[in-house]
């Protein structure tokens, strides 16, 4: 019989641990077990921060009939993940100067501790359980040869995270630093990286420079989206500026990303939520052109790219250039479709949800080594 990661009966217990909140979860056979336990990070107090930790698995390992075999989670940032060893997170100060987060939690719990960047176990959830294999299924559906096996996810919330998955394998670099592309230049403000517009505080800085309010006065993204779509009273068109500069940033981040590593992009996190409003800049960005000393012009990027969530574009990209070519010298013919394509979609997943999914596959692929 062959062997279905869904119906494997190991638990596994994980972690979202962002600059926000501590998620707690379990996992068994892809499906969560437990109702979610949020507990605050007491990022600032290391102790603290170590003690939320450890509670909030031993809460979640209260609630279980059968013994977890692994822990598994994720944390905001570059870290010396393969040897379970936290430093200097910018959302997580109390880790500066390196913490052995995962030796200590192995000591205590006596089972195998898996670490690794949220922004890589958000990917590596929407490319063996989420967005991937649907995209590739709708593919299928429409007969098409086409099938991605590259996949870039971001997640747009306290920072810009971004995972690589390349045919169901992380990529991790030498270093455990793939994927940071929080450091790319700010296209809008190049003396910044990304950050700079592609985070919660960015868009409430860039806010108030456009309102001239001062920062502590600004509420949170939510807050401006509403402004933008005229629920809240306030500057109407600051907060769709300061949207339209989150777009423009993402959308020249993507594309250098997409330069690189040639995958399809799924967006998770709190402010992808503001898609409709940030939208129109990205894909602006995405779609524009270099000049040429000829005086003619080239496509900033090589494929065609697609919104997922509308219809028309989404069937664009199903359907691309499908035809059959001659073999030379045969009577065979083999399917062939030139059209170079990607495209942006939102995820349909809770951000924590897909998070804990590549949590728990990456630990069971790693105890079957």
């Amino acid at each position: 019989m062959e062997y279905s990661i869904d119906k494997d009966q190991r638990i596994v217990m994980t972690l979202d641990a962002g600059g926000t909140n501590f998620v707690f979860s379990a996992i068994q056979g892809n499906k969560q077990i437990i109702t979610p336990i949020r507990l605050y990070p007491n990022s600032e107090d290391l102790n603290k921060c170590l003690e939320t930790i450890i509670s909030g698995f031993e809460i979640v390992k209260k609630e279980l009939k059968e013994a977890p075999v692994a822990i598994s989670f994720a944390f905001p940032g570059p870290a010396d993940y393969p040897n379970g060893i936290i430093g200097d997170l910018p959302n997580l100060p109390a880790f500066r100067g390196g913490v052995a987060l995962g030796p200590m939690l192995e000591h205590h719990f006596e089972i195998p501790v898996f670490i690794n960047n949220d922004g890589n176990l958000f990917a590596y959830g929407e490319a063996l359980f989420g967005f991937l294999p649907e995209i590739n299924k709708n593919l299928e559906e429409v007969n098409s040869s086409k099938r991605f096996k590259n996949l870039i996810g971001v997640t747009l919330g306290t920072g810009f995270g971004v995972g690589l998955v390349a045919n169901n394998q992380l990529i991790t670099g030498d270093n455990s630093n793939g994927g940071e592309a929080w450091l790319l230049r700010d296209v809008l403000s190049p003396d910044y990286h990304a950050e700079e517009h592609i985070s919660r505080e960015g868009i409430r800085r860039s806010f108030a420079k456009k309102t001239n309010i001062p920062l502590s006065d600004v509420g949170m993204p939510q807050e401006i989206h509403d402004i933008a779509i005229g629920k809240l009273e306030g500057d109407k068109q600051a907060a769709i500026a300061t949207y339209n500069d989150f777009g423009t940033a993402l959308g020249e981040a993507l594309s250098i990303i997409i330069t690189l590593f040639d995958g399809i992009v799924i967006l998770g996190g709190g402010v992808s939520g503001a898609y409709d409003l940030f939208a129109p800049a990205m894909f602006e960005q995405m779609e524009s052109n270099f000049k040429l000393h000829d005086g003619n012009s080239l496509h900033r990027l090589v494929p065609r790219v697609f919104n997922l969530e509308d219809a028309i574009s989404k069937s664009r990209l199903l359907e691309g250039q499908q035809k059959e070519l001659e073999i030379p010298g045969t009577n065979k013919k083999i399917a062939y479709d030139p059209f170079l394509r990607t495209g942006v979609g939102i995820s349909k997943n809770s951000t924590s949800n897909i998070i804990g999914l590549g949590a728990y596959a990456f630990a069971i692929n790693k105890l079957d080594e």
